[in-house]
């Protein structure tokens, strides 16, 4: 591999980025099929500017699906008011770092407060905004790249702006993206130095579009990256990331084994998607055919049009009402058989998509914990789609933030390979979720044994202390620790003890109380 990329290296940006679009073109393709008939604009045809009239659908379920599926992977990917990860240390390496035990809950003290200066950082900026941007890239054509600045945000590039190359276990080797920018938005030493370029050699020294490529490359030692223009690289854009800490994310959605790209979510129920978009189009236009109103008189007839034409209503005019029928179609039949298609069809795409016309059954009592039961079931039918987004997005969005935030000084410098961060979302809180359906399970099975059997047999604390953590419930301070309840215990037996001995109690107990510090005093 490293061969290769080193004789890539004389080859200009712009010829490799036009190589890999031949590797490109299938998903592109389908990503644009798939996107016209959702929302045209995430992925527009080939040649497309922003004043193009892109493709209008006859129906909206595509995109009213890809927006709630988006908005549902926002909320699990990122969930708001709460952090999506966990920074935990082992307890044999804190035992090896400390020196002693005991000191795991000042640790998680401490890891608790860097947790939430992280989640700062990322709510500070327009992550979650851009985030939203590429979830629906990913629903709709599979891939999306994106590029978490070192001044904080994230840039989103959809497939027809980039390329990618991938090893055959999936992991990525080298992006490069395509931007046309004008030459004010390059920086003066930028074109101060296009401008001194021969102008045989690069045509683009003098003009005002310029196309920028950026070139992220995997070495042994981690990645290069650097930008190009006309085929000559900028100054001072030569540099390199910590292997890990790249802040180009190649995302795939459904990532298929030895593919340098993914595939999308639309594309598995495309076929519905397209016979739903034919019928509704036949439906809109025979509707609209149904709908005109047109007389016909007969030829030669006693009543004349014009008459007719012009007669308002109410009106009284001398004709005969056999000279004018009404044209009209007899195709009520067929439009029946075409809406009950496209309604079948409709509801099979609302189950997929996750929308809650199909969560909730019609009928006049739908429990709560019916539609809690199927909504659970769907969620866990994305477990694939959680299982790549944590590993391709999640974890690397994670440490690459982390990592900008201690070259910045916001954020401690941790201790290599002693403290390692915890995705807690997406199919993580599947788990959580499965094991709460267990424990309520469990509860209801030993309910018939009767309270005392419970109270017997079940440790209540930790039953408790197992359920906060299967809803995702920070149980620090929430529940009562075995010391705090035994305080208690004692100030309910000193109340009980207080009322039995009447009003001298306060003297008899103070009495009491010195007599016992006596009895411990040592003898001089």
């Amino acid at each position: 591999m490293s061969d290769t990329l080193a004789s890539e290296n004389t080859v200009s940006l712009k010829s490799l980025y036009e190589s890999y679009s031949t590797n490109r073109q299938p998903y592109l393709h389908r990503g644009r099929e798939c996107a016209k008939y959702t929302i045209p604009a995430l992925l527009p045809p080939e040649g497309s500017t922003s004043a193009t009239k892109l493709y209008q659908p006859y129906q909206s379920f595509g995109a009213r699906g890809v927006n709630n599926l988006a908005a549902k992977f926002l909320l699990t990917q990122l969930p708001p008011n709460s952090p999506f990860f966990r920074l935990t240390v082992d307890d044999y390496m804190l035992k090896q770092m400390t020196g002693r035990d005991g000191m795991r809950a000042a640790v998680e003290e401490a890891l608790n407060s860097m947790e939430r200066s992280v989640m700062m950082g990322i709510e500070s900026s327009n992550i979650r905004t851009a985030t939203f941007e590429a979830m629906k890239l990913l629903l709709a054509t599979g891939n999306a790249l994106v590029h978490l600045a070192p001044q904080g945000g994230m840039k989103v590039f959809r497939l027809d702006r980039y390329v990618a190359k991938r090893d055959p276990m999936g992991n990525l080797l080298e992006t490069i993206t395509k931007e046309t920018i004008s030459a004010l938005e390059l920086p003066a030493a930028h074109r101060l130095f296009l401008s001194k370029q021969d102008s045989a050699s690069s045509k683009a020294a003098h003009e005002d579009i310029h196309e920028l490529y950026t070139c992220v490359r995997r070495t042994t030692d981690g990645w290069d990256v650097w930008q190009e223009v006309g085929g000559i690289e900028l100054p001072d854009t030569r540099g390199t990331y910590p292997p890990e800490k790249s802040p180009w994310l190649a995302l795939r959605y459904i990532a298929q084994d030895g593919e340098d790209y993914g595939r999308g979510f639309v594309e598995e129920y495309i076929g519905d998607i397209k016979s739903l978009e034919a019928l509704r189009k036949a439906i809109v236009q025979g509707a609209a055919a149904a709908a005109k109103v047109l007389f016909l008189v007969k030829p030669n007839s006693t009543t004349k049009m014009k008459v007719l034409a012009e007669s308002e209503s109410g009106d009284i005019r001398e004709g005969n009402a056999e000279d004018v029928t009404v044209l009209h179609l007899d195709k009520a039949a067929d439009f029946r058989i075409a809406a009950e298609t496209a309604k079948e069809i409709q509801e099979s795409l609302a189950y997929a998509f996750m929308l809650n016309s199909a969560i909730q059954r019609n009928g006049e009592r739908v429990t709560a914990e019916e539609i809690r039961t199927m909504v659970a079931e769907l969620e866990t039918a994305q477990g694939g789609a959680y299982s790549t987004l944590s590993q391709e997005f999640q974890l690397p969005l994670l440490v690459v933030k982390m990592h900008q935030m201690e070259a910045e000084g916001k954020l401690p410098a941790l201790p290599k390979g002693i403290v390692k961060p915890l995705i807690t979302t997406g199919i993580e809180a599947i788990g959580r979720g499965n094991d709460f359906t267990k424990l309520q399970q469990m509860l209801s099975a030993i309910q018939p044994l009767g309270p005392e059997a419970i109270q017997q047999r079940l440790n209540v604390a930790d039953y408790i202390k197992r359920i906060g953590t299967s809803v995702g419930i920070d149980m620090k301070g929430l529940i009562f620790s075995d010391e705090e309840v035994a305080q208690q215990q004692q100030q309910q037996q000193m109340q009980q003890m207080i009322q039995q001995l009447g009003p001298n109690a306060v003297t008899q107990l103070g009495g009491m109380a010195k007599q016992g510090m006596a009895n411990e005093a040592p003898p001089q």
